[in-house]
C-alpha cells in the first residue's frame, strides 16, 4: 500500500497536469481530485502545499531547473514538467524532507506516469538541482555515497 505522502505527491502531479493543460482554477482541480478514489488516504496538507506552491511558483521554479535541461522547459512533457515542479518546490521549501526522498519520490512518479526513460532524465536534472538548492546536504550525501 502506498504511503499517504506518496499519494499526496501523485494527486499533486495529477492536479498540476490538469492545471497545465486546462488552465482551470486550482480550487476546481482540488475539488475534482478530492472525489477521486484513494484521495481520503492521501496526506491532504502535503497535497495542498505541493499543488498550490508549485503552481504559484511555477515560473520561478522553472527558472531554477531550466538551465539544467537539454531542451527548452516548454518542450518537456506536462508530466515531466509537473514532476520537476513538485520536486523543485520540495527541495526549495520543505527542508524537513531529505534530499534523497525528494529525488526518489520524483523518480517513482516518473516511472509510474512518465515516458519510458523519463525517470532517468528527471533523476539527472534533480540531482543537479538538489546540489544547487541544497548544496550543504547534496554535498554531504554525495560524499557519503562515494565512500
Amino acid at each position: 500500500m502506498k504511503s499517504s505522502r506518496r499519494l499526496a505527491r501523485e494527486f499533486a502531479l495529477q492536479g498540476l497536469y490538469q492545471w497545465q493543460l486546462s488552465a482551470n482554477a486550482l480550487e476546481d482541480i482540488e475539488r475534482h481530485l478530492a472525489e477521486a478514489g484513494g484521495f481520503a488516504r492521501a496526506d491532504h496538507e502535503l497535497f495542498t502545499t505541493l499543488l498550490r506552491g508549485a503552481a504559484a511558483e511555477a515560473a520561478q521554479l522553472t527558472a531554477e531547473f531550466a538551465p539544467l535541461l537539454d531542451r527548452a522547459a516548454e518542450d518537456l512533457s506536462p508530466i515531466e514538467r509537473s514532476i520537476l515542479l513538485i520536486a523543485a518546490f520540495e527541495l526549495k521549501h520543505q527542508p524537513q524532507t531529505p534530499y534523497r526522498v525528494v529525488l526518489n519520490e520524483a523518480i517513482e512518479l516518473a516511472k509510474a506516469y512518465g515516458a519510458t526513460d523519463g525517470h532517468k532524465y528527471v533523476n539527472g536534472v534533480l540531482d543537479r538541482l538538489a546540489a544547487k538548492l541544497r548544496p550543504e546536504l547534496a554535498g554531504t550525501e554525495r560524499s557519503q555515497r562515494e565512500r
